[in-house]
């Protein structure tokens, strides 16, 4: 069967990408980390374009090998040819941006775990799943890795699969450079060009720049070097022109590059180059593997490649499938892409981190009504906050769809010990009950004190605000919340957006649609809501229909719970169960207040808080998924 579209393979490394932007390698002070590798990057820009796509590669078995795998996953790759070396570490490159012509790396990959890829690792039940393998020029280099690949070209015939290569020729990686001479695109080379050309004749597509055919073909005349390369295989050349766009040519080679099939081109800024052919190639191979005329394969390819050059990094830059076709049908508004707002909402709201099509969350955020329980101490709502998390993950045993909401400020050592449990995490920012909005100390004037947070972490922001604020309050409000949602954005941060309109005034059926739409007339998309309990069902419709008709791709409603009894809470939640857009529920008080009443007085021990809220917490969530289940009928 094949379930997949494309197989990748080669090269799997992690990018530290420096931040700033405009100076030496050397005077740069913090970076990026993104997976990296041109394979590794066709595998996940194809997923993101809809492919079902896979990589084979090798990674090191510590934690940079384990990002790549969970990066990949994340993606959409299928990473069941992902190989974890025992041995070797995973490669790392590290690379900058100093300006549109230079931009310096570092390879890393002395021994490194994705070069000892070799025939056993590659599977043939892996291979005989694909619709195409995709093979790229470096794993051609080295005896025991070029093995691994032809074994998977062979293999990919024997079961009817098309294959391509990406020539992707980077010197220094043929040991033809120094190792400060990563940027490096061209050095001629006998021997190269004779080992690429050994290996042509088992292509069905082959893609490279200029320079690189100019390897593959022996010579620096670009016509030559396509001519001598169509004289060794009947496969489609597509030919990389920059800013000219790409030709693709199926026969015999025109005298220029211009009787090659072409797409249109995009006027854009060009930003950062790193990675902008494997955006190409991921687009390609979308149209290519849809049966698409060349020139629309190469309006995708092309698409994607723009979307590379004018963003940060490789593998983030790419676009969904949602945000290409509104790239094609919009048409470029600005050329530096990465300052379109629209198009960057739809970047980020269509590639998240991670989807959850329900949230159970148990809500011990609070601070001001833990500091008043009589007993409680710095250290104690720190400890009995860590129970909390402890009855959270008694009920959750594992399973997904759960979550918590935990500040740092006193529960830092349960949000710590939260980290990479899989679990939702919200992790509030507001100084608690503030009106206007202010935010804790924590995150600093300028908000960088996101920089910090684990990417895994929601920002959760609690406004106390209606739609008959006095002016004055209302601008104070939105100026701290629009500052705050784009520090979220710009240390890729999610944000929930929690509004209590009835601790401030008169509430109806369409409040929460009016405060809704504001908050979205500022630019402000968030990732989350977090809702009171509504009273009626059209309530809750004009809620969701405001949010849904101003953004299509939010991740969702949960419902608060502001303290109220069991019975009223199962009623609040047939009501919002209804809605397919509420995902669930961020409830606290209700759980912990009277467990931790007793444990802050020394009435009970630990197990018996935790027994208490984890009780409480596994009624309401059995609550919820009955209020669900009906609502789903």
């Amino acid at each position: 069967m094949k379930d997949l579209d494309v197989i990748t393979i080669g090269r799997a490394s992690v990018d530290l990408y420096g931040a700033q932007v405009g100076g030496r390698l050397e005077d740069m002070g913090s970076f990026q980390k993104y997976i990296g590798g041109s394979p590794t990057n066709i595998a996940a820009g194809t997923a993101r374009l809809g492919m079902r796509s896979a990589l084979i590669t090798r990674v090191g078995d510590e934690h940079m090998g384990r990002f790549i795998r969970e990066e990949l996953a994340r993606e959409g790759v299928d990473v069941s040819g992902v190989v974890t070396d025992p041995e070797r570490l995973t490669a790392l490159v590290i690379l900058g941006i100093r300006d549109e012509k230079q931009f310096p790396l570092i390879f890393y990959r002395e021994n490194c775990a994705d070069m000892a890829l070799c025939e056993a690792d590659i599977d043939e039940a892996l291979i005989a799943r694909a619709r195409s393998v995709v093979a790229t020029g470096t794993h051609l280099s080295n005896p025991r890795t070029e093995a691994a690949v032809l074994k998977a070209l062979r293999l990919a015939r024997r079961h009817g699969a098309r294959t391509a290569l990406d020539i992707d020729y980077r010197p220094n990686l043929w040991g033809l450079a120094g190792h400060g001479d990563g940027e490096s695109r061209f050095i001629e080379s006998a021997q190269v060009t004779a080992k690429l050309q050994g290996t042509l004749p088992l292509f069905d597509l082959i893609v490279g720049t200029e320079e690189e055919f100019h390897i593959a073909g022996g010579t620096t005349d670009t016509i030559a070097a396509l001519r001598a390369v169509r004289a060794l295989t009947p496969a489609v050349l597509v030919c990389k022109r920059g800013p000219m766009g790409a030709a693709a040519f199926k026969g015999a080679i025109p005298d220029t590059l211009d009787g090659g099939e072409t797409g249109p081109g995009f006027p854009i800024e060009v930003f950062n180059v790193l990675g902008a052919g494997d955006g190409f190639m991921s687009g390609l191979i979308k149209g290519w593997m849809g049966d698409e005329p060349w020139p629309v394969a190469l309006k995708y390819a092309n698409a994607c490649g723009a979307f590379a050059v004018s963003r940060h990094g490789c593998t983030p830059a790419y676009p969904s499938w949602e945000e290409l076709q509104f790239f094609l049908g919009r048409g470029v508004v600005t050329p530096a892409l990465r300052h379109d707002p629209a198009l960057e909402q739809i970047h980020w709201s269509t590639n998240r981190r991670k989807d959850w099509p329900e949230v159970r969350a148990f809500a011990f955020d609070h601070r001001l009504q833990l500091e008043d329980v009589p007993g409680a101490t710095v250290e104690r709502i720190g400890k009995f906050k860590e129970l909390c998390l402890d009855a959270m993950e008694t009920v959750s045993a594992g399973r997904p769809g759960y979550g918590i909401l935990c500040d740092n400020r006193l529960g830092k050592s349960a949000l710590h010990k939260a980290a990479g449990k899989g679990i939702w995490i919200g992790r509030p920012v507001e100084w608690p009950g503030s009106r206007p909005l202010r935010l804790e100390p924590e995150l600093g004037p300028d908000f960088g004190g996101l920089s910090e947070w684990p990417l895994e972490h929601v920002v959760k922001v609690l406004c106390f605000c209606h739609p008959d604020d006095p002016s004055s309050m209302a601008a104070d409000q939105e100026e701290t919340l629009t500052r705050l949602f784009h520090a979220c954005r710009r240390n890729r941060l999610a944000m929930l957006l929690e509004i209590i309109p009835s601790k401030v005034g008169p509430v109806g059926d369409d409040t929460n649609a009016r405060l809704i739409n504001r908050i979205y007339d500022l630019g402000i998309y968030p990732d989350w809501w977090k809702l009171e309990p509504l009273r009626t069902s059209e309530g809750w419709r004009a809620t969701c229909a405001a949010i849904e008709a101003r953004d299509p791709h939010v991740q969702g409603v949960v419902v608060l719970g502001l303290g109220q009894a069991e019975d009223e809470l199962a009623a609040a939640f047939r009501l919002a169960a209804a809605e397919p857009l509420v995902k669930g529920f961020a409830v606290g008080r209700t759980i912990f207040a009277e467990a931790a009443k007793a444990w802050m007085a020394g009435g009970s021990d630990d197990q018996a808080a935790i027994a208490m809220m984890a009780g409480n917490f596994a009624r309401l969530c059995a609550v919820w998924d009955a209020a669900r289940a009906s609502g789903d009928k």
